[in-house]
């Protein structure tokens, strides 16, 4: 292999590694993507690469994520403050089991009552999937065997139009299945016409890219993950 060959072959080495190494700072985008909530009530901040103890007690995480959800909460807000309390649960197995748990049968109640929430059905369905890229191998996942994406969608589909749930699907689907991803994608650019704080969030950087860039560009593999 002649010196132009071996140069091009490390230049090609270069640009693999930097992109695994960018998309390994990235991480799950559920998690290590903050979504924009403005002043509204959540839970107490932590950053997503916290994994050890912190002021904020867990025995309470629980009450006060139902609480925030059980008020009227926009799409936006349930998201990033189910994003914190997945990086809440993964200090405590069992916080973590009692939030899903809880999530659960407060959807299948709706449904046992006769008024399918939608939103309860997205909370759930939201974290099984926030759980899924959360919980590392070998770690307890309550939500293993769960389809969140299905919740996510039965929700949607109890709801005519609602582009913030549509934004939270396209995150969801970043790796397929590719005709749902960009259905998902298309609906939710086209809300955020109307919706301020959701264009903020698509314009919002992660992984040197704005979001709109990421769920416009992102490689189908055919599988949801």
């Amino acid at each position: 292999m002649n010196s132009h060959a071996l140069s091009r072959l490390a230049i090609s080495i270069m640009a693999v590694l930097f992109v695994f190494t960018n998309f390994a700072q990235a991480g799950p985008p559920l998690i290590c993507h903050p979504i924009e909530i403005g002043q509204a009530r959540s839970l107490p901040w932590v950053d997503w690469a916290h994994r050890g103890s912190t002021d904020y007690d867990l025995k309470n995480m629980t009450r006060d994520t139902l609480a925030i959800l059980d008020s009227n909460t926009p799409v936006l807000v349930r998201m990033e403050t189910l994003r914190r309390a997945t990086i809440y649960a993964r200090q405590d197995p069992q916080v973590a089991k009692e939030l899903i748990t809880r999530l659960q049968a407060r959807a299948a109640n709706s449904d046992a009552a006769g008024h399918s929430d939608a939103l309860a059905w997205f909370d759930v369905g939201y974290l099984a999937e926030a759980y899924k890229q959360w919980m590392g191998k070998g770690e307890p996942n309550p939500a293993a065997g769960s389809d969140g994406y299905a919740l996510v969608k039965k929700a949607l589909s109890l709801r005519e139009q609602d582009s913030e749930m549509e934004f939270a699907a396209a995150l969801i689907t970043l790796r397929g299945p590719d005709g749902a991803h960009q259905d998902h994608a298309r609906k939710a650019m086209a809300g955020a016409k109307n919706d301020p704080i959701l264009a903020r969030n698509l314009g919002s950087n992660f992984n040197h890219q704005t979001i709109a860039e990421l769920l416009v560009t992102a490689p189908a593999e055919g599988v949801h993950q």
